[in-house]
């Protein structure tokens, strides 16, 4: 059969036509394929906000990298673990410094640089000029809002560099809040910064908060309402009794261990907290309300304190980021009584996860994660019991600073004659009276290079610095550039020493920080929230590395003496 020319024509256009037709469906059917792609992974993919509603730092006082990794395993699902298991997990993290104390950790996170720029170079140090040891937040220009006046007369004034929150409130031209809380007042002001909205510390007389005229005249009506409610009655008449079963704590040492100091000689559970609060008092006098800082009770109500604060200041309402710096020092001060590796330092860590459960309930709740950004860190780490590190055959001792003492006046006496010639001997650090020694025509730097040959001689004593050296020199690396970085020409002492690892001074506590090693300096480092994803990180960062990270994060300028870097994980 033959068809015409006209007929063929149409029906090859009619094919075309078809074929087009199919392709287009095909290509329809791609693209609603590609569409319904993306928005399946766009459910679960996490894309934060341009920035985080609330910035929360949240800093334990003593507590070491091992520490946390030890009771990993026991930790409740929705604190630690869960920062961990849904956060960006920093596991080499460690200050780069000598002195490792709670003032020079808490100014290190909040400027992002060492204490030789923002000056907080221990918790003390001696004033030639005055005579007198200075502590690190002391200022008499100020008065006491809310408590006793010895506990009130305190600012951030000896804080030489801005911190990320002052960055970040004259970035948004005060209208960023900025309030932190702690139960140390050293550590409040300084995570705080010098613009805070508000710094509240515990008075251990009133056992309220309390704050200085440095932040306001008065107290906010909240707070007062909180303090009226006198919960350390609560907390002080209670049994702290192991949280679970002795057994289920991961490598502790046995509760009742000889090693440990305890209170009044009890090294074991359960201590009663009302009948400690009130032995030897008369029957008028009110309970000794500094025993609560000593257990872990302290977190609970820091963290009563720190949920409350974020009720009542609304923070995170609003399109401006807010910061609010939580210190936990519970864990210090029964860290200092009973080791590390005690039961008791145990549960303290296990109790403070349930407090930062707590925190993360109520924020996430309130605000979204999305909305949040969270970091918790360290300030510092302890050292172990040196008669436990003995009883394994490991190096370690008690350094006797008295002996020390007495032995360095009689060699001075014995070259240079009788004289007063050592004013005194603060966080290993030797100060001498330089009035003295220039009456008398001597060298400085000699006098300095002759103590810090006698001191090596010592035993425990692994270097001994005339910090001369360091008014000349910079150090890239080792034992002496972290000596560098904790020197300041205008606090620290005239020879700096080191102690052996495993070396402590001897004081009241059995345990203590203030070295340049691991057990001192590794502490973790955790972020949770906003931009934070799942990630574990094993790269070594300095903890000066935080502020400057949230700068970039908040886009507000650096601290002004930052020399940190930025963790590049959290930009992802």
């Amino acid at each position: 059969m033959r068809f015409s020319a006209s007929v063929l024509e149409k029906s090859g256009t009619y094919i075309k036509d078809i074929n087009k037709v199919l392709i287009m469906r095909k290509v329809l059917i791609v693209v609603v394929l590609f569409t319904v792609s993306l928005i399946v992974h766009g459910q679960s993919a996490y894309i934060p906000p341009e920035k985080p509603k609330l910035v929360i730092g949240i800093i334990v006082e003593q507590l070491r990298y091992d520490q946390l990794e030890k009771l990993r395993d026991v930790f409740s699902d929705g604190g630690i673990k869960k920062m961990i298991n849904e956060g960006t997990y920093f596991r080499n993290a460690s200050y780069d410094y000598l002195l490792t104390q709670a003032a020079p950790g808490f100014a290190t996170i909040s400027t992002g640089t060492d204490p030789s720029y923002h000056g907080m170079t221990s918790d003390s140090w001696y004033h030639p000029l005055s005579d007198q040891v200075i502590y690190c937040v002391q200022d008499p220009k100020v008065s006491p809002v809310g408590g006793s006046f010895e506990t009130g007369l305190f600012s951030p004034a000896n804080l030489l560099s801005s911190t990320f929150a002052d960055e970040l409130e004259m970035a948004t031209c005060g209208n960023a809040k900025v309030y932190s809380v702690g139960m140390k007042e050293m550590s409040s002001i300084i995570t705080g910064g010098h613009s805070a909205d508000g710094a509240y510390w515990y008075d251990n007389r009133t056992g309220t908060w309390m704050s200085s005229t440095y932040y306001g005249k008065s107290l906010p009506e909240w707070l007062m309402d909180f303090n009226a409610s006198m919960y350390p009655e609560s907390y002080l008449g209670k049994v702290w009794a192991p949280y679970m079963e002795i057994s289920n704590y991961p490598g502790c040492q046995i509760d009742s261990s000889k090693y440990e100091r305890g209170f009044n000689s009890q090294t074991w559970f359960p201590y009663d907290l009302k009948s400690l609060s009130t032995t030897g008092r008369l029957m008028n006098e009110k309970r000794d309300y500094g025993l609560l800082r000593e257990t872990p009770f302290a977190d609970d109500f820091t963290t009563d304190l720190a949920l409350r604060l974020i009720e009542n200041e609304m923070m995170g309402q609003d399109d401006v980021t807010d910061f609010l710096a939580i210190t936990y020092s519970a864990t210090d001060y029964i860290g200092h009584r009973f080791g590390p590796s005690s039961v008791e330092s145990a549960d303290a860590i296990i109790r403070l996860d349930q407090n930062i459960s707590r925190l993360i309930d109520l924020v996430n709740n309130k605000l979204g994660k999305k909305n949040v950004l969270i970091y918790l860190v360290a300030a510092h780490g302890i050292s172990e019991i040196p008669a436990v590190l003995e009883s394994n055959r490991i190096p370690s001792g008690y350094y006797k600073l008295n002996q020390s003492l007495q032995l360095l006046r009689s060699y001075l006496n014995a070259i240079y004659g009788q004289g007063d010639w050592v004013k005194g001997f603060y966080d290993n650090q030797v100060f001498l009276n330089r009035t003295l020694i220039e009456d008398a025509d001597i060298s400085l730097e000699e006098i300095q290079r002759k103590i810090a040959r006698f001191l090596v001689q010592f035993s425990g004593i692994s270097n001994a610095v005339p910090c001369s050296t360091f008014e000349m020199n910079t150090f890239d690396d080792g034992l002496l550039m972290k000596m560098n970085h904790s020197f300041s020409p205008q606090r620290s002492g005239d020879i700096m020493i080191t102690l052996n690892p495993g070396w402590v001074e001897k004081t009241d506590n059995v345990a203590n920080h203030n070295s340049p090693y691991e057990y001192d300096s590794h502490v973790p480092l955790i972020w949770y929230g906003w931009t934070a994803s799942k990630a574990t990180v094993s790269r070594k960062v300095n903890i000066k590395d935080i502020a400057v990270t949230l700068s970039e994060l908040c886009k507000v300028p650096m601290p002004n003496a930052a020399n940190g870097d930025p963790l590049i994980e959290l930009f992802r």
